[in-house]
């Protein structure tokens, strides 16, 4: 799968950034940080496996100009000042010549200014938190999806022409920076784009809650016209669970960005007429994937191997190893074959376009990656026993990110309703 996107590169030893000329190393270190405990494993074990899955294709294919790639990961699970202790032992005892953290925002919010001080490429390969560049400016940490901004704002624009005349909404998402973060964006974009909307209520369950009955009851009580929830991994699957079981779903339109990855895990508990998203431009059924046989054979060779289909979190550890691969490219062809030092592999980052597995991702000279977004509404079939996604809309990233040097909030408080009208045509469903 991996072999339309060969070349050479690698990277040099730990303690070589002062060195004029990197060496090449005998391997390639990879630490990646994950949940691999907890609630949100769910999530986070998918982007473990097909690490796994990616690293072993590339060494089957030679590995990058020669040199094999090895991964070791670390869990996310314990915390942020675990994460941070576990960043660091990576850089100063593994040597790892490159990192991928995390999933976590929080942790992503801790690890770019320590990409800067310990100088080492850092891909920040699924945390969703708009702050890092906007906030901060970082030679050394890149990221290769979008942000919560387009992510959001790309929910809001498909529930505003989806169903137009809703009067109030209630949130209810995890009590940290996503969750906090995630509705501030929806926030600011609806008054912007449908002023007047009565926000029935703002439940802030704590992160990795198992029962969501004080909440349900609640929403049963206030009948809200929307449920959004940014909710994802475990939290998610619990809450669409309890949700069905009590009938909200009957009550109102839920509208759910991150719902793709939990889709076969709750089977029938989410109905039909839902709004969701792919948290990105990528889906195992995405309707129009630039190049179909690699979505096909992921899709195939990932399924084998672990029995399940990919999520969003698969797609997003794909975008890392395509990235890091088409860096060392073109760290290596801008230096006539020879081996880059770590400053000038993270510099080929900056600009960098890659591959995706439906599309293509770019990084922008701020360092934040530009990725479409993929929303949809739910749809129950006889060939798959959980729902999928009809009437589908790709938003192009350009168009749904805020431009670099501005914040997510001030940019989308200049938005103007007629946005609405100009949205793609949504795709229907096909078998």
């Amino acid at each position: 799968m991996l072999g339309a996107m060969g070349g050479v590169g690698s990277l040099a030893l730990a303690g070589r950034s002062a060195q004029a000329q990197a060496s090449k190393p005998a391997e390639i270190k990879v630490g990646i940080a994950t949940f691999l405990s907890g609630p949100s494993s769910v999530f986070g074990v998918p982007g473990r496996q097909a690490a796994e899955m990616l690293f072993d294709e590339l060494n089957e294919a030679g590995g990058i100009g020669g040199v094999k790639v090895r991964p070791i990961f670390v869990d996310e699970g314990p915390g942020v000042d675990h994460f941070v202790g576990e960043y660091r032992r990576l850089v100063q005892s593994e040597n790892v010549n490159l990192i991928f953290a995390g999933i976590s925002s929080a942790d992503c919010l801790a690890c770019a200014p320590l990409s800067d001080e310990m100088k080492r490429p850092t891909l920040l390969w699924d945390c969703g938190t708009q702050r890092i560049f906007e906030d901060g400016k970082y030679e050394y940490a890149f990221r290769t999806q979008a942000n919560a901004t387009p992510e959001v704002l790309s929910a809001l624009l498909y529930l505003l022409r989806a169903k137009p005349d809703f009067r109030s909404i209630a949130v209810v998402n995890q009590d940290y920076a996503w969750g906090r973060d995630s509705w501030d964006i929806f926030r600011t974009g609806l008054q912007a784009l449908k002023p007047g909307v009565r926000v029935a209520a703002e439940l802030f369950p704590r992160f990795g809650a198992t029962d969501f009955s004080t909440e349900i009851t609640r929403l049963l009580a206030l009948r809200p016209d929307v449920v959004l929830s940014t909710t994802w991994g475990g939290d998610l699957d619990a809450f669409i669970r309890q949700s069905f079981d009590r009938k909200l779903f009957e009550r109102s339109t839920f509208v759910l960005p991150l719902a793709e990855s939990s889709l076969e895990r709750v089977g029938k508990s989410l109905p039909a007429g839902h709004i969701i998203g792919a948290r990105g431009d990528h889906w195992f059924l995405h309707p129009s994937p630039r190049d179909p046989a690699l979505l096909a054979r992921f899709t195939e060779n990932y399924r084998k191997r672990f029995n399940t289909y990919p999520i969003y979190s698969t797609h997003h550890m794909a975008q890392a190893v395509f990235a890091m691969k088409a860096a060392y490219e073109k760290a290596i062809a801008a230096k006539g074959g020879a081996w880059p030092t770590d400053a000038e592999l993270a510099a080929a980052f900056k600009g960098l376009e890659f591959p995706s597995l439906t599309g293509s991702v770019r990084i922008r000279e701020d360092g934040q990656g530009l990725e479409d977004q993929l929303i949809g509404t739910t749809l129950h079939t006889d060939k798959y026993p959980f729902a999928v996604m009809t009437d589908m809309v790709v938003f192009p990233a350009a168009s749904v990110t805020a431009p670099v040097g501005q914040k997510s909030l001030d940019w989308l408080k200049t938005l103007k309703p007629d946005m609405v009208q100009a949205l793609p045509q949504p795709v229907a469903y096909k078998p």
